[in-house]
């Protein structure tokens, strides 16, 4: 009988191609919204008493001789961000001093919020609420120190393996507070904060899509993408051609909401996810924190949820050019011509200067609806760092006066930029031999004429801001953690706000 013979199968030798990439441990951590509130008081209740530096003598005065003597042994005068920790005859803390401004400013309970965080134990955190003494104060004391409260508890913490989350200090919500505010200005800052802190691996432009999706799906907005290939066919040619050397493909993301007939808001975000600079390639201390060059997309998306949270009757734009500046054989080069979508010919002075064309095509998308207010927000130009330094943004706009009012609104409400000016004189170092304008001018006022390079596709008719920010925290301030941060949003939400509201709606 004859025996069938089985062919032996040799192994399948394993390559790079066949392994399946390692996966990273499921985030167990909220970095989103901080569990800084409470509804209900806790086992123990600890009360904070907010000292405005005028008002702290007399209150001291009358205070028991342990809590002056204390109070003289520590310096503690009232001034904004002194804390000031008060202790019964058994060494429990029983109550917090804290200085904060008149008017109360958003990061004045700050302070108090990390330091008790610090030196507390989570078991007796766990267990324990704070109560804030609003004898005296209005909504919008309440609300300005709630939600400083609030973005002091913001913790990025997604990818520390085998940490629990941070048991944080939880207050009890004051009586008159607008909660629903409050929330959504913590909501806001946070959703920037972290989708900037997100490291550039984990977000492309895919996934900075899905973030705008996200928030499509949960607060109501319509979605619109157009994608690699489909730049050129709808006439983005500038966006395709800053990604196209990235295998992560560029894209227009587009969202609006609300009803027609009101006032038309646009806002538009650079999306850059990654600049390398190209092939003019940045040195390695700046390419360090590139992550960070899509906070203008974070920034938009960030004033969109304040606006929808607040219902404030406008038609909301968001255009959102998402790109990464890559290094390839397919990336553009310095001094090629491209075109764009306003139909000027562009020549590129240095391929790191690419968020200014990729904003390009999507301002003057913006403007071929007529709105009635365009704000740009773009980590542009280390030019206007220079300036102002990495705190204080820079605006722009076409309409000088409104540059100057949200910079007023913006130190009322604790959120500082500052106006540059618009030269007009610097437009003939924009000039090109071979093309109707160059992308960078002559290398001085960098921050003012890469703001003219946006103005010209911008309709000059249509009011217009640009806000040239940092978007990056090194950690010097309470209320404000080591890495991405939240800047101008709350200025022009509030500029918005007083400019389009029908209503005066509480925020």
């Amino acid at each position: 009988m004859a025996v069938k013979k089985t062919a032996k199968t040799s192994p399948a030798k394993k390559t790079a191609s066949t392994k399946k990439p390692a996966t990273k441990k499921p985030v167990k951590k909220v970095d989103h919204v901080p569990d800084a509130f409470a509804t209900t008081a806790g086992k123990k209740s600890i009360t904070i008493i907010p000292l405005q530096r005028q008002k702290a003598e007399s209150w001291l005065k009358k205070a028991p001789a342990a809590t002056r003597q204390r109070a003289e042994q520590s310096s503690f005068t009232g001034r904004a961000g002194q804390v000031l920790a008060l202790y019964d005859d058994k060494g429990v803390l029983t109550t917090i001093l804290t200085g904060v401004n008149d008017p109360v400013q958003i990061f004045d309970l700050s302070p108090a919020a990390e330091q008790l965080a610090r030196s507390l134990p989570a078991e007796i955190l766990k267990d324990t609420t704070f109560k804030i003494d609003t004898t005296g104060w209005g909504v919008a004391d309440m609300n300005a120190a709630c939600i400083g409260w609030g973005l002091s508890g913001y913790r990025f913490e997604r990818y520390k393996t085998g940490k629990d989350a941070t048991i944080l200090p939880r207050l009890i919500w004051p009586d008159k507070v607008d909660k629903k505010s409050v929330l959504a200005y913590v909501e806001s800052a946070a959703l920037i904060r972290t989708l900037i802190n997100i490291p550039a691996n984990d977000m492309g432009p895919d996934e900075l899509e899905a973030a705008a999706r996200t928030l499509a799906t949960t607060e109501g907005l319509t979605v619109k993408v157009t994608k690699d290939q489909a730049l050129l066919r709808d006439n983005f040619p500038m966006i395709y051609e800053v990604g196209k050397g990235s295998p992560r493909r560029p894209r227009l993301i587009d969202l609006q909401w609300g009803n027609a007939k009101h006032p038309k808001v646009t806002l538009v975000g650079k999306g850059v996810c990654f600049d390398t600079g190209g092939l003019d390639i940045k040195p390695p201390a700046a390419m360090l924190t590139m992550k960070k060059d899509m906070g203008g997309a974070a920034h938009v998306l960030g004033l969109a949820l304040l606006i929808i949270r607040h219902k404030l009757p406008v038609r909301l734009r968001v255009l959102i050019p998402a790109v990464e500046n890559s290094v390839s054989g397919e990336a553009f080069r310095p001094w090629d011509v491209i075109n764009s979508r306003k139909g000027l010919t562009v020549e590129v002075g240095d391929t790191d200067a690419e968020g200014r064309l990729v904003l390009g095509d999507a301002l003057a998308l913006a403007c071929e609806e007529k709105p009635d207010f365009i704000a740009n927000f773009a980590t542009l130009t280390g030019a206007a760092r220079v300036a102002l330094g990495i705190e204080v943004p820079a605006i722009f706009s076409n309409h000088e006066k409104i540059g100057f009012e949200i910079k007023d609104i913006g130190m009322a409400c604790d959120d500082p930029l500052w106006p540059l000016p618009l030269w007009q004189g610097y437009r003939k170092e924009m000039g090109s031999d071979v093309a109707d304008i160059s992308s960078t001018g002559s290398g001085k006022a960098g921050a003012i004429t890469a703001a003219l390079f946006l103005e010209s596709f911008v309709d000059p008719k249509i009011d217009w801001v640009h806000v040239d920010l940092y978007a990056w925290d090194h950690g010097g301030k309470p209320g404000r953690s080591r890495g991405g941060t939240e800047m101008a949003s709350r200025a022009l939400f509030a500029y918005i706000q007083k400019r389009f509201a029908s209503k005066n709606l509480k925020g």
